[in-house]
């Protein structure tokens, strides 16, 4: 059997299904956005043709920036997890997976760099430290999913005030923590926190999924759970919007 250098979608796509049916989400979003490239290293004609290669990775740069604290680790573990599938193309030999950013020049780039320099579109919100990592970005902002996108906007649309993917911390005497809830809205004295599930392949039981959520929980913030497929398209995040909208009013009038 040969490898197709020309086409090794197939190679990356099979790797990223492993991965993601181990729950490793850093994994699988590194193949997921990555230009994937063939880099021939050597070619030996003894005993058979072999051809030894490394395979190159380009990713978007918010998505590198967020990679690159693991970045030897994360391209070893893809290797090693390459070379078992490669075990029956015994004349062709993966050397290394390399990762690196994707090259672009924007339009305006040099515009945008000054106006950070000076300050301008700093955000504060979350670098994405947990194995959960946000590859896909709209209005300048970081999310996991293009649900989260839709629901976004549909939020956007309502002029209600919310933070998408913020950064929440836990210091003091008890062990430091830091979390990445999905969405947090405000609206009539009430703090509510939305998570979208079933959007990314990382793997959460109900229980873990509580316990990550439950510094903001025990503060008093109300908890609500939807499904990415209830935000599949704009119109969907839509409807889904108004039924948070509806769960601010009831629990409003709980409280009154």
């Amino acid at each position: 059997m040969e490898l197709d250098f020309n086409d090794v979608n197939p190679l990356v796509a099979t790797v990223a299904r492993l991965f993601a049916s181990e729950g490793k989400a850093k994994e699988v979003a590194t193949l997921a956005h990555s230009i994937p490239k063939v880099l021939t290293t050597r070619y030996e004609s003894l005993g058979g043709d072999t051809y030894y290669f490394d395979l190159s990775l380009q990713v978007p740069y918010r998505l590198f920036s967020q990679l690159e604290p693991e970045l030897e680790n994360l391209q070893e573990s893809i290797a090693v997890k390459m070379q078992l599938v490669l075990r029956p193309y015994q004349h062709d030999v993966l050397r290394e997976v390399i990762i690196t950013p994707l090259l672009s020049a924007d339009e305006g780039w040099q515009e945008k760099a000054r106006s950070w320099l000076a300050g301008d579109n700093i955000s504060n919100q979350g670098r994405v430290r947990s194995d959960n990592v946000a590859p896909k970005t709209c209005d300048g902002l970081l999310f996991r999913s293009q649900p989260e996108i839709n629901l976004y906007q549909a939020m956007k649309s309502t002029g209600i005030s919310f933070a998408p993917l913020p950064v929440f911390l836990r210091g003091g005497h008890n062990p430091y923590r830091r979390i990445e809830p999905d969405f947090v809205i405000i609206k009539d004295g009430i703090i509510m926190i939305v998570e979208v599930d079933g959007d990314t392949v990382h793997h959460e039981t109900p229980l873990e999924a509580h316990n990550r959520i439950t510094m903001l929980v025990h503060e008093g913030a109300h908890l609500e759970r939807v499904n990415a497929s209830e935000c599949i398209s704009p119109e969907a995040a839509a409807k889904c919007t108004q039924k948070l909208l509806q769960v601010f009013a009831k629990l409003k009038s709980v409280r009154t």
